[in-house]
């Protein structure tokens, strides 16, 4: 097999888990309104992913394939940009904003990783630094659409049912900081042993 699913699942585990938009979104309303109420809109989350995954795959694949080089370039600029996502969530700190007065429903939870940018560079990442050059485009995007779809249900709801308590036990204590470190630091770990020492298994 010529992507790394292993290190991927962990790559995938490390930013879906994260703070960002998407979690963000998920812990507010799962704050305001509970995780019942926010099934719809969870749901819509974990497959707005799939919109973008798909074309993605399949751009990128077709350059890999016609120039390889390029692909190689490309790896290295997602993977920066995963770092420097890392450094933000290193620096971030939780919150649980007020809810609106409306639960937001599925098609407002479709559009948030379309238009989320954390989404598109974890994609990419996912392409370029966990998937050899010359495999099928088929297979390696459908191996992360998958491994992405497995993390996001497993995960997502969490952040909507637990992510306003974790935010409301540690929000303002050292706990928090070394929380978000902990996070940011397997998110860069996962990216550098693919560029360096790790390999498609």
């Amino acid at each position: 097999m010529s992507v790394a699913v292993v290190p991927f699942l962990a790559f995938a585990v490390s930013q879906v888990g994260t703070p960002g938009p998407a979690n963000m979104a998920l812990m507010t309303t799962g704050a305001g309104f509970g995780l019942r109420a926010a099934v719809p809109f969870v749901a819509g989350v974990v497959l707005g992913k799939q919109l973008i995954i798909w074309p993605i795959g399949f751009g990128l694949m077709s350059v890999a394939a016609v120039y390889p080089l390029a692909f190689v370039v490309l790896k290295y600029i997602s993977a920066g940009y995963i770092c420097w996502l890392a450094w933000r969530v290193a620096n971030m700190r939780l919150n649980t904003p007020e809810a609106g007065a409306k639960v937001p429903g599925f098609g407002a939870g479709l559009i948030v990783h379309p238009l989320n940018p954390k989404a598109w560079g974890m994609i990419a990442t996912g392409f370029t630094a966990f998937t050899t050059p010359g495999t099928q485009t088929l297979q390696a995007t459908a191996l992360i659409a998958i491994c992405l779809l497995v993390v996001q249900i497993l995960l997502h709801p969490l952040w909507t049912l637990g992510g306003a308590m974790i935010a409301r036990w540690i929000a303002g204590t050292p706990a928090e900081r070394v929380l978000m470190w902990t996070l940011a630091a397997l998110t860069v770990l996962s990216v550098l042993f693919v560029l360096f020492g790790g390999g498609a298994i």
